[in-house]
């Protein structure tokens, strides 16, 4: 029999979207499939429900909320030979924008069904993941990892209360707007393989796919997510984002405008590389996110880690994101 798992975050998603799993589910079961629900209880817990599928056998998992939820559950997932399927039913789903998925929208609460559907008709692509190691810990990013304004950011807003989630991006933007005043000065080195670069930066960003900030901003336009490199983004703080206040959050928006408008090769204060092992030391200690959630302080180090997780994506997904075939679901189970 045809055995997967639904692991959901009940408070995922700017709407109720834990009612959208019972149905996602018969879909699954009315196509030969054994399904098993498993709601997350605490941050983490996805990633030991993931594991503990994988250790079971289960072929597939549907990783139901937003990019955190999907971090963790390719945490559990990891050099198993378990399928991992990405379920959008979070605020901040830059995965399913990249895949091309069916998103939580407002006026259509069939979004979660719709993916099911463009799921079972996809392909299983052998992905990379971001080893990222601090002093305390190490675990795996999917998509990427930030140090500075988004780990910044992450740290003081994370958990965020209902009313942010259920805004989406105008409440997530109400609380940056309200803390990024206070983001300390950062003097950071950054190695990249046998690179070195020493500057006063606001933002390190280092990810293995395209798009970033909840899939708004295309951070790197030819990004492939199975190529073995890391994509390295150094935005820096000039003598205007030194100063509290205003001027940086104002600087952190030229920035992202100039990488959405394909800009940022005329900014000297933007710096891409990329490489397969980052080193990052700053000064002071900086908090650092990954996929969106809290993941300790600097000092850290980021391994590729090639081909780590099978990951289930729809046909509608670009072929351009990937550099090798993947197997159609169908020819598997």
């Amino acid at each position: 029999m045809k055995k997967a798992t639904i692991i959901f975050n009940p408070r995922a998603g700017q709407l109720n979207m834990a009612d959208k799993v019972e149905p996602v589910a018969a879909f699954w079961r009315s196509k030969g499939w054994r399904v098993n629900l498993w709601p997350t209880e605490a941050p983490g817990h996805a990633t030991t429900l993931a594991r503990r599928a994988a250790d079971a056998g289960e072929h597939l998992v549907l990783a139901a909320g937003g990019d955190g939820t999907m971090g963790q559950v390719a945490n559990g997932l990891a050099h198993s030979e378990t399928i991992m399927a990405p379920l959008p039913v979070g605020t901040s789903n830059a995965l399913a924008r990249e895949l091309k998925l069916p998103r939580p929208q407002l006026l259509d609460s069939n979004a979660p069904l719709e993916a099911s559907e463009a799921l079972l008709a996809g392909r299983v692509q052998l992905v990379d993941l971001n080893l990222v190691r601090n002093q305390t810990s190490a675990s795996y990013a999917l998509l990427w990892t930030g140090i500075g304004a988004d780990g910044f950011l992450v740290q003081q807003i994370e958990p965020r209360p209902t009313w942010s989630k259920r805004l989406g991006p105008i409440g997530y933007s109400i609380q940056m707007l309200s803390v990024l005043h206070r983001l300390p000065a950062m003097r950071a080195v950054v190695q990249v393989d046998d690179r070195t670069i020493e500057d006063d930066l606001l933002l390190i960003v280092i990810s293995t796919t395209r798009l970033y900030a909840g899939g708004l901003i295309a951070l790197s336009s030819g990004a492939l997510i199975d190529d073995g490199a890391f994509e390295v983004s150094l935005f820096s703080a000039d003598e205007m984002a030194k100063r509290a206040g205003p001027p940086r959050v104002g600087l952190m928006a030229r920035y992202l405008t100039e990488v959405q408008l394909n800009l940022q090769d005329g900014d000297p204060g933007m710096t891409s590389l990329t490489g397969n092992r980052v080193i990052i030391e700053t000064h002071p200690k900086m908090p650092c996110q990954t996929d969106g959630e809290w993941a300790g302080y600097t000092p850290l180090t980021c391994q590729l880690t090639p081909g780590a997780l099978r990951l289930l994506v729809p046909s509608s997904a670009p072929e351009s994101l990937f550099g090798k075939p993947g197997t159609p679901l169908a020819d598997l189970y």
